[in-house]
């Protein structure tokens, strides 16, 4: 990809709390899902790596606000997975207070990657998330992951309602995307080096 190195990607640091957040003239790009989404699935896509983003085998692994520098250029920000349901109340509360802390700056965003599940109808807090990115006013891309589980026949409707559920502006970017098969990187990837 023109203007970006992937392969050059280095993790830099877990933010635990607020003071721990990189505040940098680079752009960021932020993503957030659901805990089983695929979130770092779709990370590993982009970076052409198997296990850059840990790939938990339990869904919920990603409890602090991570870092990745890609080719010096800009950042990688993976948020926690939400909506699981095995993390105690205490640990959801901290997550609530961790990532209100983080959308309160909308500095620290210039681009929402929000990663929905393309096969259901997005969940109350796939909701939620999305009117946080767009309470933020950063550029937002939605990724409709796990696209290679639909049959033909269901992906338009899918993405329907998946747009509708979201109330997603005529001009945020939809995008299908299988990070196990590959399909919709190019498209995304467009839309993060554009920041640069």
């Amino acid at each position: 990809m023109a203007g970006l190195n992937v392969n050059k990607a280095e993790f830099i640091k877990s933010a635990a709390s607020p003071e721990q957040f990189i505040r940098s003239s680079m752009p960021s790009v932020v993503f957030a899902g659901k805990s089983n989404v695929g979130k770092s699935s779709v990370i590993n896509r982009l970076l052409n790596r198997k296990n850059f983003a840990r790939v938990g085998a339990s869904p919920g692994k990603t409890i602090h606000v991570n870092y990745f520098c890609i080719d010096e250029k800009l950042y990688f920000v993976d948020l926690p997975g939400y909506g699981y349901a095995k993390v105690s109340q205490s640990e959801r509360a901290r997550w609530g207070r961790l990532m209100e802390a983080f959308f309160a700056r909308p500095d620290l965003i210039d681009l929402g990657v929000m990663i929905v599940d393309a096969r259901h109808k997005p969940t109350a807090d796939d909701v939620t998330m999305a009117q946080w990115f767009k309470a933020a006013d950063c550029a937002l891309v939605v990724v409709a992951n796990k696209l290679d589980k639909l049959k033909k026949s269901e992906i338009q409707p899918n993405l329907a309602l998946i747009r509708e559920t979201l109330e997603l502006p005529e001009d945020v970017l939809l995008i299908p995307f299988s990070a196990e098969k590959g399909l919709g990187r190019e498209n995304l990837l467009a839309q993060i080096v554009n920041l640069i």
